[in-house]
């Protein structure tokens, strides 16, 4: 993520400050607020108290007058310079009034009930009016209060909020820190474990983490992944031994060979058929390369099919007419009984069936057939070829599709794969997503090649 932090402590750290933050703001400011309505409603109150007293200080004299020449009175009631007194008459002339800071006299409605408002004014003012009947004429009783002195109180309590915000920001931050630090210290330790191991030590496993149930996660995932590799580092190793061997055998024929050939002198006959066996052997290394390069090209991750439409029973027919020579040769036949259609690369799904034909043919049993079959079921379709002769053991069914694996290594033939025919057969199946499958019995083996439709 661009913009944070490359240490995960930090990005904690930060986090576990903002969280702070925004959790202390939260609550500071539901105590600013509440704290306000608070000074408000009892500043309301104050003034509506005020009202009530000038009004029985009203009831109590005999006239207005009376009470304007006992000024005491209510100037004692206001007590500070924050506080405002008019009494009016009915015409609006001004009967009483206390007002330190000279302000205008306010212009208010008619209020028989008694009303609170703010006051228009360059300072912020809160007034309460109401009127009343003194007599036979009608008075405006308004009093008011300077909030100059709330907004001051109020300011610096903000303040000391925004400063108990950033100073508990910054303990936030730096005990987050430290928490973080401690609590990262399983994934460090992991980390040393895991960057330990080598290809010497594959065989390791992360097991001692597994009482933190996060990293419990992580190392049972990472132990999986070490599985991986362990596995297809044994595979490449076997691999390798496998095609040093299988080129060898090819190799030392050819110098063994030449060699005996080179010893003495030769006929042109005889040099003639030794660039004949020659011959055979390029051809099979040559086959080997091939198939080793398919191989590669099929294990990148950025290849990609190219399906079409395939005729089953079109296909069948032409790998019937391509094997008819070599099963003829075998004393054999090839029967297409396959029918309906596949959406699928048709260059890799001939390639695949060649395989499994040529494999069919050559350790089938002679005067039998081999037959291609289609079928479908649910959302599946199948090509199978079967073919009689000696059944597979059992030990060796799931590793026929491994590289270079023979289930009898001394049947080499001139014309076979390299050990590598079924294991393309399987690579080309894994291409189109699919599964490849064997079954041997004295009933005869059948290779199965499962296209999701």
């Amino acid at each position: 993520m661009k913009g944070l932090p490359r240490a995960l402590s930090l990005r904690l750290a930060i986090m576990f400050a903002l969280v702070s933050v925004l959790l202390m703001g939260a609550f500071g400011f539901y105590l600013y607020q509440s704290l306000e309505r608070e000074i408000a409603w009892r500043d309301d109150q104050a003034l509506l108290g005020r009202l009530q007293h000038t009004q029985a200080l009203i009831t109590d004299s005999t006239t207005v007058e009376t009470l304007r020449g006992r000024p005491k009175l209510y100037e004692n009631m206001l007590g500070n310079r924050d506080n405002l007194l008019w009494i009016l008459d009915d015409a609006g002339k001004v009967l009483i009034e206390i007002n330190p800071v000279n302000l205008a006299l306010p212009d208010l409605q008619a209020a028989p009930v008694a009303r609170l408002g703010n006051g228009r004014y360059a300072d912020p003012v809160r007034l309460a009016w109401v009127d009343v009947v003194n007599g036979n004429r009608r008075l405006t009783l308004i009093a008011g209060k300077l909030l100059t002195e709330r907004e001051q109180m109020l300011g610096a309590y903000r303040l000391k909020l925004w400063m108990a915000l950033a100073v508990a920001a910054l303990l936030a931050f730096a005990l987050g820190g430290w928490v973080s630090q401690r609590g990262l210290r399983p994934v460090r330790s992991l980390a040393a474990r895991a960057a330990g191991i080598d290809v010497q030590h594959l065989h390791v496993r992360l097991n001692e983490f597994n009482d933190v149930s996060e990293l419990k996660v992580l190392s049972k995932t990472l132990n999986q992944m070490l599985a991986r590799l362990e596995n297809g580092f044994a595979q490449l190793s076997r691999f390798s031994e496998d095609l040093a061997h299988e080129m060898r055998t090819p190799l030392s024929n050819l110098m063994g060979q030449t060699q005996h050939a080179l010893s003495r002198d030769r006929s042109v006959e005889d040099y003639q058929n030794l660039l004949v066996s020659n011959q055979e052997e390029y051809e099979r290394l040559a086959r080997m390369i091939d198939s080793m390069l398919f191989l590669a090209r099929t294990e990148q991750a950025h290849i990609a099919i190219q399906p079409e439409p395939l005729d089953l029973q079109v296909l069948g027919e032409q790998l019937a007419d391509y094997f008819e020579g070599l099963a003829q040769d075998r004393d054999m036949q090839v029967i297409n009984a396959a029918k309906g259609d596949l959406v699928a690369d048709p260059i890799l799904v001939r390639r695949a069936m060649a395989n499994l034909l040529a494999n069919a043919l050559r350790y089938g049993t002679s005067g039998t057939a081999v037959t291609i079959a289609a079928e479908a079921r649910d959302d599946t379709l199948i090509l199978s070829v079967h073919n009689q002769g000696e059944p597979i053991a059992a030990e060796h069914l799931p590793r026929l599709f491994e590289r270079f694996y023979r289930a009898d290594p001394s049947r080499h033939q001139p014309d076979d794969s390299g050990g590598l025919g079924l294991a393309i057969v399987q690579s080309i199946m894994q291409l189109h997503r699919g599964q490849v499958s064997v079954d041997s019995s004295t009933n005869g083996t059948t290779f199965c090649l499962a296209f999701p439709r």
